[in-house]
């Protein structure tokens, strides 16, 4: 049966967090100080994990960290991972017809049926770049669906000041690129946008864009720091990133899903797309599709949940699959409705960034 939450909502996207350890300290994500407190699992219980959830109707795995390309074997998880599949039916790209889509599972699950998809996993990566020139054309070629680089500055030295890496550009830009020859489609670079570090690296994130055939997309800085510096000042929002952007040349909004976390936009010739996942100003709990699984195996229902659901230690007991489903299903009923940023009653996630997966 598929997995529906109590407001309505498919969980189709699922989150694993391979290792809470990483190579960089960007400053909008960690102190510099703490490493990694929570430790990694053996592939085989990922794998466990994610299949029983593919059979309860995931049809998207995005891979997460910490920094996942520092985890040895991570071209072979991600071939075991090709060869499940998905029961069901995957969400439309056009929300005009991701209701029909979302009424079909609900009817699929009310009916206690399920039915092979024709679509192969969609398995994503998240990853710095750091590592991933060597990498692209191994995970292709394993199965990897596309992949989405964290990268906050298109000048070396705004990019050192911000991982506080002296060499990590260069190695950043070599790996878009290998992605890019590698076929891994879209290609996304994710810039986290912070008042006083990097606002004004919107426009050649523009150019950028149109320059290397890439997917830009800013977020807005969420409070999910291991320093706890989160204030609504230092957020540079959707509006302000669109007129930025202007100065440079038009955008043009695009269709998205309703569960995309991106609002999209295209440059007004064609040329070059830019995203925007704005969740402090224009939140989009709504149509949420998504939890996570930490590195340590705790089911996260939102980001900035408060508690974890020890999905490994059900596991260790000898839980079977039907069990781990119950589990799960139990767990989904209790997935947040919004989150609460900026507001009076906003408690901060029982994690940071880096100790959940992004």
């Amino acid at each position: 049966m598929f997995l529906i939450d109590k407001f309505g909502r498919p969980i189709t996207d699922l989150r694993i967090s391979i290792t809470d350890r990483c190579n960089y300290k960007c400053v909008y994500c960690r102190t510099g100080n703490e490493g990694a407190l929570y430790g990694d699992l053996p592939f085989s219980d990922y794998l466990r994990m994610a299949r029983v959830l593919v059979g309860m109707g995931v049809t998207k795995i995005r891979l997460t960290g910490g920094e996942p390309l520092l985890r040895k074997g991570v071209v072979e998880f991600v071939r075991e991972l090709a060869k499940l599949r998905p029961q069901g039916l995957k969400p439309s790209s056009c929300s005009g017809d991701h209701g029909a889509a979302e009424s079909r599972a609900l009817s699929t699950q009310s009916s206690g049926s399920s039915f092979d998809s024709a679509e192969p996993l969609d398995i994503a990566l998240t990853t710095n770049g750091h590592l991933l020139a060597d990498l692209a054309q191994p995970l292709k070629a394993a199965g990897l669906s596309r992949v989405t680089v964290s990268m906050d500055a298109v000048d070396p030295d705004r990019f050192a000041r911000i991982t506080r890496v002296g060499n990590g550009y260069d190695h950043v830009l070599a790996g878009i690129r290998a992605a890019r020859r590698a076929g891994l489609w879209p290609l996304k670079v994710n810039c986290v946008l912070m008042r006083g570090f990097n606002e004004d690296q919107i426009i050649p994130f523009g150019m950028f864009a149109r320059e290397e055939g890439v997917t830009v997309r800013f977020i807005e800085f969420m409070p999910l720091e291991e320093g706890r510096t989160w204030a609504p000042n230092t957020v540079v929002t959707l509006d302000e990133i669109l007129a930025r952007m202007a100065e440079y040349r038009p955008l043009v909004e695009i269709p998205h899903a309703r569960s995309e976390t991106a609002r999209r936009y295209r440059f007004d010739d064609g040329v070059g797309e830019i995203g925007i996942i704005a969740p402090v100003s224009h939140p989009f709990c709504g149509h949420c599709s998504r939890i996570r699984i930490t590195s340590d195996g705790k089911i996260r229902t939102c980001l900035f949940s408060v508690w974890d659901h020890d999905l490994h230690a059900q596991m260790r007991r000898g839980a079977s699959d039907e069990e781990l489903e119950d589990f799960i299903r139990g767990v989904v009923q209790k997935k947040e409705e919004r989150h609460h940023i900026g507001e009076s009653d906003f408690v901060p996630a029982s994690r940071t960034m880096v100790h959940i997966g992004g």
